[in-house]
């Protein structure tokens, strides 16, 4: 069976259900389960239930930046495969968005005002990307993926020792985005500049201390 060539229409119109479903509605995942499955629910007072669920909603508008970062790029990439590497590893974050809004309304938190802001944002960040060239492109994912595990890892030296629940997503996720630096970086990503990876750090300062909040 042939494979259908979109138009750059149809590319948009595809790349704005998906921003859709990604702000407001239920996004495509994958067939894995959640990692927190069959975990029994920690005992949390309620200022380590409340810091947790912040910190999952810098987490998930993580997610959500990835996703704009990945389909901005698929949008303007060149080459092919490439662009099909970067939907594959979007629909893997998506995974990621749907657990971490799971685990956000298990402990009675919400979702950040800002993620449409910062899903608008990512995505002209990765259209402009592409559009410079796959190389470059590849190379920010790589960074991203990167700056995400610190964060991650950070996340899960703050939780409670006991909350295995939040731990095996964490974990889980932070497996996933090594895997998608790497790959970036297989398929040809070039180093980022240091002035370029030092901006990208302090946007995700921004970005975490406003949704800790916000």
């Amino acid at each position: 069976m042939s494979q259908r060539n979109y138009s750059t229409a149809d590319t948009l119109l595809l790349g704005f259900d998906q921003a859709l479903r990604t702000l407001f509605g239920q996004p495509k995942v994958t067939d894995r389960s959640n990692p927190a499955e069959g975990i029994p629910e920690a005992d949390l007072d309620e200022r380590a239930r409340d810091h947790t669920a912040r910190l999952m909603r810098i987490n998930h508008t993580g997610e959500v930046c990835a996703q704009g970062l990945y389909q901005g790029q698929a949008v303007t990439a060149r080459d092919p495969e490439i662009r099909r590497s970067m939907e594959e590893s979007a629909d893997e974050e998506n995974d990621h968005l749907a657990w971490c809004e799971q685990r956000i309304e298990e402990l009675g938190g919400r979702l950040s005002l800002l993620n449409p802001l910062w899903y608008a944002g990512s995505f002209t960040i990765g259209a402009s990307a592409g559009a410079i060239g796959d190389k470059w492109s590849l190379g920010f994912v790589a960074e991203t993926e990167k700056q995400v595990e610190s964060h991650l890892q950070s996340h899960l030296e703050e939780i409670a020792p006991e909350d295995r629940r939040t731990r095996a997503i964490l974990e889980q996720m932070k497996i996933d985005e090594i895997h998608h630096g790497e790959k970036a970086l297989a398929h040809g990503g070039a180093e980022l500049p240091a002035p370029v990876r030092q901006a990208m750090q302090l946007m995700s300062k921004v970005m975490t201390g406003s949704v800790y909040y916000i």
